[in-house]
């Protein structure tokens, strides 16, 4: 993995969220981990239609498995940061380092308690009292925003 920020989907299941986060990724020179499986095949055609032609300029690793990708992670020395809408960290609240990896579960169900535990930080947006969560690409972008910004890290 090349050094700099990085986001990582696990197991993600609906092509037009992952084609959303990808068109993000390029815009910002974010790159991004796929943890497999998918839900959906790569070639998926909602993909493709949601990361309109910026898709193919975005930085894509896939790992065979959750387990591939944190021997890479930990190998590298980084740190994994859980977005969660169950966390007790506030995005505003959190600091982040220009090489962390903004870690976003899948849209049903999250991440397994294993992964959970094995991250560094547990962050969520806060919210209006009511609502569970945000959609997954709304809540990448939100998340990437902010940490770019206190890593002054945003592209010129």
């Amino acid at each position: 993995m090349a050094r700099g920020m990085r986001i990582a989907l696990y197991q993600p299941e609906i092509a037009g969220n992952v084609g959303a986060i990808l068109r993000l990724a390029a815009c910002f020179s974010v790159p991004v981990d796929i943890i497999m499986p998918m839900g959906f095949a790569f070639s998926d055609a909602k993909l493709k239609r949601a990361a309109m032609d910026y898709g193919a300029s975005a930085d894509v690793t896939r790992h065979a498995n959750f387990e591939a990708f944190d021997t890479v992670r930990r190998a590298e020395g980084r740190r994994l940061m859980l977005m969660s809408s169950h966390a007790s960290q506030r995005l505003p609240d959190v600091e982040f380092r220009e090489d962390d990896i903004l870690l976003m579960g899948s849209e049903s169900a999250g991440v397994p308690v294993n992964v959970r535990d094995l991250a560094d930080v547990r962050v969520r947006i806060p919210m209006a009292p009511g609502f569970r969560s945000l959609n997954i690409a709304v809540s990448t972008g939100i998340a990437v925003a902010e940490a770019l910004r206190q890593t002054g890290s945003f592209p010129q």
